[in-house]
């Protein structure tokens, strides 16, 4: 090589050296009058750090079977009554700190305590989403090629098709019977269970697609895993999965059509470093918002106004579908409590001016600046692992009004809670969360998120001390005392 085509093959090193330098000193410049300048794990205590980790440690075990939006819900349930709550019935009694729970169609949950105040003045609810990007099974799933069984799949929420190759996938969801019976389906999360997998072109034979990019090497349609191989002695390996799931299920093929039945990655959680500091898992977009608000919740005994945590599905495809943030099941839900609280009483505009002076933080984590590419970020406005929870301030009319950062600035500084802020590179970067679907009724909302690496990838990567101050910012908000 001459010297001048070697030295023009170094321009790119060069410049991805000067951005990242350049944009690192303009990160510096701005901490230099940033509230949130360190990491948050410098200057924790003994007793803090115990907590943090002990609180990933629960995390990461309710995380490992709460995989899906049902499954959660499950989980979630079993947690609410061991913490005394009960479910919502039409004769719960709604006095100052009862603890009542309510489930819509087994794939959205509300945990509440009530309040001390009526609730014509309004809720205070955090609200998060508890579906993640996965492969649902098509309608009529399974069909044979070069002597495998494979499901036909699509994909649920924003993925890399790539990603999901080659990776211990587990089977979980439901199947439902014209008769109106329930079967539950969990398989690959058991040390024992098989699993399923995408099986990728080794380098071998694949050296003719070196050329073309990640788009056209992997489409949507590639994405059809393995189930099973071992053939009947008609040499028909479908009929051989069909017999097992008559055996194991008492299900047919056609009870197939009306289930809801989701691949995700099989591993568990797991710490991450050296120092355990992070936590590599599944699903953490956004079961680590909704467990965080969850066991906030649970923490509550007698709030001056009435807290909930709001665990929504569907966000990941536009907050859809009656188990979404568009369905009316929110304000149906506060609409019958404060009929309950009111009786006779109560009035139309009662209920609107009840959502008028509702305060309802909207958490959704987001990508954290990545050592791999740190100039996708204009580090300025950019969240880092470490330091505590973000403020997402978008722009372009996707903030919450700056009397309502104020006063969430005042709650946070208020209990020692570090945070940082968020904005994507404008015009290269977005994401979308359930807010926008609250404050349209009204409602005074702030979109809050922790950053994450790797987010919407099969594992994603979030650090233990975030996940606990996020934790510790719904606790804050829970018992604010106006």
């Amino acid at each position: 090589m001459t010297s001048s085509r070697y030295l023009a093959s170094l321009i790119p090193l060069f410049t991805t050296l000067f951005v990242s330098v350049t944009t690192y000193s303009q990160y510096e410049e701005q901490c230099s009058v940033s509230l949130q300048c360190e990491s948050s794990w410098i200057g924790l205590g003994e007793a803090e750090r115990a907590a943090v980790f002990e609180f990933a440690e629960d995390y990461k075990s309710f995380i490992h079977l709460a995989r899906t939006e049902l499954s959660f819900v499950t989980e979630a349930v079993a947690f609410a009554e061991a913490n005394g709550f009960e479910r919502l019935t039409a004769t719960t009694r709604l006095t100052a700190g009862t603890r009542i729970y309510e489930v819509n169609r087994d794939r959205t949950i509300s945990l509440l305590v009530i309040g001390e105040e009526s609730m014509r003045n309004g809720f205070h609810v955090i609200g998060s989403h508890i579906d993640s990007p996965r492969l649902d099974l098509k309608a009529r799933p399974l069909y044979e090629d070069s002597e495998f069984a494979l499901f036909q799949t699509n994909y649920h929420g924003g993925l890399k098709y790539h990603q999901w190759t080659n990776l211990p996938l587990a089977l979980m969801g439901r199947i439902d019977r014209k008769d109106g019976s329930t079967v539950a389906v969990s398989v690959g999360l058991g040390a024992d269970d098989p699993v399923f997998m995408i099986p990728e072109l080794s380098p071998h034979v694949d050296r003719g697609r070196n050329s073309q990019t990640l788009g056209d090497f992997i489409g949507p349609e590639d994405l059809d895993p393995v189930v099973a191989h071992i053939p009947g002695q008609d040499g028909d390996v479908v009929e051989q999965v069909l017999a097992y799931l008559d055996q194991q299920y008492a299900v047919t093929q056609a009870d197939l059509v009306s289930a809801e039945l989701a691949l995700v990655p099989a591993g568990p959680p797991r710490d991450m470093g050296f120092n355990r500091g992070l936590i590599t898992a599944y699903g953490q977009d956004d079961r680590l918002a909704s467990y965080a608000a969850m066991r906030a919740v649970a923490t509550v005994d007698n709030p001056q106004k009435t807290t909930m945590a709001f665990l929504v599905d569907n966000e990941e495809v536009g907050n859809r579908n009656n188990t979404g943030a568009r369905s009316d099941h929110f304000a149906d839900l506060l609409s019958r409590l404060l009929y309950a609280e009111l009786g006779s009483d109560y009035r139309e505009p009662l209920f609107r001016n009840a959502l008028r002076n509702t305060r309802f933080i909207s958490i959704d984590v987001n990508p954290g600046v990545n050592p791999m590419n740190p100039g996708a970020w204009e580090l300025g406005n950019a969240p880092k692992l470490g330091y505590g929870v973000n403020l997402k301030l978008y722009g372009q009319g996707n903030n919450a009004n700056s009397e309502f950062v104020a006063w969430t600035r005042a709650l946070l500084d208020g209990n020692d809670i570090p945070w940082q802020t968020s904005t994507y590179k404008v015009g290269s970067a977005g994401g979308g969360t359930i807010g926008g679907e609250f404050s349209s009724q009204n409602i005074e909302v702030i979109d809050f998120g922790v950053p994450l690496l790797s987010i919407h990838t099969p594992f994603a990567v979030s650090s233990k001390v975030d996940v606990y101050n996020l934790y510790r910012a719904a606790q804050a908000f829970f018992a604010f005392q106006e």
